[in-house]
C-alpha cells in the first residue's frame, strides 16, 4: 500500500497539465490561400460569410455553392540539451470550409456556411522525453453559420452570421515521471520492500487518455464593407469569442506493464470517471483592403487581431467526489497576437487566375508557459495558387501555402513532481518537487487545398 500511494499522489499533480495551444485555422480557402488567405476586403460570393459576412451583399448571382478541401502535413521537432532532436508523426489534418449563397433580391443576399475555425493535431509518441507533457493531441471544432448581408447602397453593406460551434478533444500524456520512478524502485529495493523490480529507463510507466464533446455554443460574425472607388474596396469583421466546454467527457489510464498497474492501482478510481473543461475560442478582428491597379490585377492586404488573452488557465474537474485530488488548475496566459497577410491575383487569361500572397503568423505564448503540445512561434508562410474554369459557372481552385517556424531556443515549461516529494518524504532524499522541461523547437508544414465554385 505504501508503494500504491506514493506513486498515486504523484500522478495527481501531473493529471491535464496540458492544453492546445495557437490552435486557430487559417487555411479554410482554396482560393484565397494562394493569396495568403486575404479577403476581409474583397468581394468573395459566398466564401465571404466566413472573411467577412458583408462581402455576400456583393453577390452577382442567383446561386454560389462551394467547397474547400485542405491538407495539413506538419512536423515538429524539439531539441533538448544533450543534443538529441526528437521529431513528431503526425497525421495529416484536415480543415474543410463548405458555403452556399443565395440572392433573395438585389440588395439582400443569405446564405450557409460550414467550416473548421480551430483544431490541432499532434503525436510525438509515448516515451518521447517531453511525454509527461504531450504525448498526442486531437482538437477539432466545427462552425455553421447562417448569414444575411444586405447592400444598403452601390457601395456600402453589412452582413451578420450566427456561428453554431461544437468539437471534440482526444488528448494522452504521461502521469509519472520515469527516472524519478526508477529513482523510486530503487529505494523500495534498497529497503527491502521490492524484489528485482523492473526499472523503466524512459518508458512511461502510466499515461491518461481524456476523450470528450463540447457543448453547442454560439456567436456572431459580423462585417462592413465599402467600395471607396470601382478599384478600391475595404472591409472589417468581428467574429466573436465563444466558450467549447467538455461536460461529461471520459478518462482512461493505460499502464506500461503488469508492475506499473500494481504500484498505481489507486489510479483506477480514474477510469471510465467523466470530467468537465473548457477553452476559449477567441475573437478575431479583421481588417482588410483590395485594390485594381489594373483590370487583371488584384491586389488585397489583411490583419487580423486573435484575442487569445481569453486563455488564462486550463481548469480540469473530475465529477467523482473520490477524484477532487486530481482536479488542474493550469495557468497558460497567452497574450493577443496579430497575424498580417499580402496577396496578389492577375487574371492570365479568360479561364485561369493565378495568385501568390505571404502570411506572418506571430505567436501568442511566452516562452516560460511553452508546451510541446502545439508549438507556437512566428511563422512565415508563403502561398501560390491558381483558379481554372473549365466551363464559365465552374471554377477549380487549387492552393499552397508553406510554413516555415522561425523557431524558439530555451522554451521551457514547469511540471510538479509530487513523486519526488513523497520519496523525500518516505525515504529522507531531497529530489527536487518540480521539473522544467526545457527544448529548441522547430516547425514547418506543407499546406495544399483544392477547392471547386459552381455558380449560375
Amino acid at each position: 500500500m505504501v508503494r500504491k500511494s506514493i506513486l498515486a499522489l504523484a500522478a495527481a499533480a501531473s493529471v491535464l497539465s496540458a492544453s492546445a495551444e495557437g490552435y486557430q485555422v487559417n487555411t479554410l480557402s482554396a482560393r484565397q490561400l494562394g493569396m495568403g488567405h486575404t479577403g476581409t476586403g474583397q468581394h468573395l460570393g459566398g466564401e465571404s460569410m466566413f472573411f467577412n459576412p458583408a462581402g455576400l451583399g456583393f453577390l452577382d448571382k442567383q446561386v454560389e455553392v462551394g467547397g474547400s478541401f485542405t491538407g495539413i502535413f506538419a512536423t515538429a521537432k524539439a531539441t533538448l540539451a544533450d543534443g538529441m532532436t526528437y521529431k513528431t508523426a503526425n497525421d495529416p489534418s484536415t480543415p474543410i470550409m463548405v458555403n452556399a449563397a443565395f440572392s433573395i433580391n438585389d440588395n439582400l443576399k443569405a446564405g450557409l456556411s460550414f467550416y473548421t475555425p480551430y483544431g490541432s493535431g499532434i503525436n510525438w509518441t509515448d516515451n518521447w522525453p517531453g511525454a509527461i507533457m504531450s504525448q498526442s493531441v486531437s482538437l477539432k471544432v466545427f462552425t455553421l453559420q447562417p448569414t444575411f448581408s444586405w447592400r444598403i447602397s452601390d457601395r456600402v453593406s453589412v452582413g451578420a452570421g450566427l456561428t453554431i460551434s461544437w468539437g471534440s478533444v482526444n488528448l494522452h500524456k504521461g502521469l509519472v515521471v520515469p527516472s524519478t520512478a526508477d529513482i523510486m524502485l530503487g529505494a523500495l529495493a534498497s529497503a527491502g520492500l521490492l524484489t528485482d523490480p523492473l526499472y523503466y529507463n524512459g518508458v512511461m510507466p502510466a499515461s491518461i487518455a481524456l476523450e470528450g464533446k463540447s457543448s453547442v455554443a454560439c456567436g456572431v460574425n459580423v462585417g462592413v464593407m465599402y467600395d471607396i472607388t470601382d478599384r478600391l474596396t475595404v472591409g472589417a469583421s468581428f467574429r466573436s469569442k465563444v466558450k467549447m466546454s467538455v461536460d461529461a467527457g471520459l478518462a482512461a489510464i493505460n499502464y506500461s506493464d503488469i508492475q506499473a498497474e500494481q504500484l498505481l492501482a489507486e489510479l483506477n478510481v480514474l477510469n471510465s470517471t467523466n470530467f468537465a473543461a473548457s477553452m476559449p475560442c477567441p475573437y478575431v478582428f479583421s481588417m482588410g483592403l483590395s485594390w485594381k491597379p489594373a483590370s487583371r490585377l488584384t491586389l488585397a492586404a489583411d490583419a487580423r487581431l486573435t484575442g487569445w488573452n481569453a486563455y488564462k488557465s486550463l481548469d480540469i474537474s473530475f465529477l467523482d467526489d473520490r477524484c477532487a485530488a486530481y482536479n488542474q488548475h493550469i495557468e497558460k496566459n497567452y497574450r493577443n497576437c496579430w497575424s498580417v497577410s499580402v496577396g496578389g491575383e492577375y487574371a492570365v487569361t479568360g479561364r485561369f487566375d493565378a495568385r501568390i500572397g505571404l502570411m506572418v503568423d506571430t505567436s501568442p505564448i511566452s516562452h516560460t508557459h511553452y508546451n510541446p503540445e502545439t508549438p507556437g512561434m512566428t511563422k512565415l508562410e508563403p502561398t501560390l495558387g491558381f483558379t481554372f474554369r473549365p466551363l464559365e459557372n465552374f471554377s477549380i481552385d487549387c492552393g499552397m501555402m508553406y510554413v516555415a517556424g522561425l523557431g524558439v531556443n530555451g522554451a521551457s515549461c514547469s511540471y510538479p513532481d509530487l513523486l519526488a516529494a513523497k520519496i523525500n518524504q518516505n525515504f529522507g532524499t531531497s529530489l527536487p518537487m518540480t521539473g522544467t522541461f526545457t527544448a529548441d523547437y522547430k516547425v514547418h508544414a506543407f499546406i495544399p487545398s483544392i477547392g471547386l465554385r459552381y455558380a449560375f
